[in-house]
């Protein structure tokens, strides 16, 4: 039986982020499955990583503290408890919208603290021998802009280019992650004709996204570079492909 973990940011759960990940909720468990959720925003989930979150400070070494808290069984209860639906799906759905060329500060925040050094990764465990190799991530993304503005010679920059980032830090966790779902035009100050239209397109696209978790296992990945592709210093071979224009050959 499938689990899935549903993580959503945004501050309103009424929002068509909200509508979208409760038809994710109820199309994974028509297929079968089960759900957890983390709604971050409603939950009130801290994003920011303190030391007052930990029994010692390690030195001031968030890192460290970090370690020693995975260690002992002592991480703060709100991140072993988001650990801990993690480590138990299967798939990792997250549903946010684009603020400022990026994810809500929250989804970083979630990062920060839940993806621990030494629950989640450690020095020899990440990347092609991370512990969440069997796991798969998928972004359910919303934009303001419209779709030509939000790809690779639109004004707004390319979106894909902009979750990089965010999916290379699943990937840093041995997570393969699928080609991020992008729904544009979502707004509030849509008027008249184009706001019927506008709320038409998001209901059909509701609508159709039980098509989507039926054929999840089915979905494109985004390729990232193995390990092997790169040198004693880290850095791309010669020989090997570069499969992103955030790490090109020189």
């Amino acid at each position: 039986m499938t689990q899935t973990l549903i993580v959503t940011a945004h501050p309103h759960s009424g929002s068509f982020t909200g509508s979208w990940a409760q038809e994710t909720e109820r199309a994974s468990l028509a297929t079968g499955g089960r759900v957890s959720r983390s709604d971050l925003v409603q939950d009130g989930f801290d994003p920011v990583e303190r030391f007052e979150h930990y029994a010692s400070n390690a030195g001031h070494d968030v890192l460290k503290c970090q370690e020693q808290a995975s260690q002992t069984g002592r991480l703060p209860a709100d991140v072993a408890a988001e650990i801990a639906k993690f480590q138990a799906a299967d798939r990792i759905i997250l549903h946010f919208p684009i603020w400022w060329f990026g994810p809500p500060a929250i989804i970083k925040g979630w990062c920060d603290r839940v993806l621990a050094n030494g629950a989640m990764h450690t020095s020899d465990k990440r990347f092609d021998k991370g512990l969440y190799r069997d796991k798969t991530v998928l972004f359910c993304v919303s934009t303001g802009s419209r779709e030509s503005e939000s790809g690779p010679d639109g004004k707004e920059g390319d979106v894909r280019m902009l979750l990089w980032p965010l999916a290379y830090t699943f990937r840093y966790l041995g997570c393969q992650v699928a080609q991020p779902r992008v729904v544009h035009g979502v707004h509030g100050y849509w008027k008249g004709r184009e706001k019927v239209k506008t709320e038409a397109r998001l209901a059909a696209l509701l609508y159709a996204h039980s098509e989507v978790i039926e054929g999840f296992d089915q979905l494109s990945l985004m390729r990232f570079n193995p390990d092997d592709a790169f040198d004693e210093d880290g850095r791309l071979r010669a020989g090997a492909e570069s499969v992103t224009p955030f790490i090109n050959h020189i």
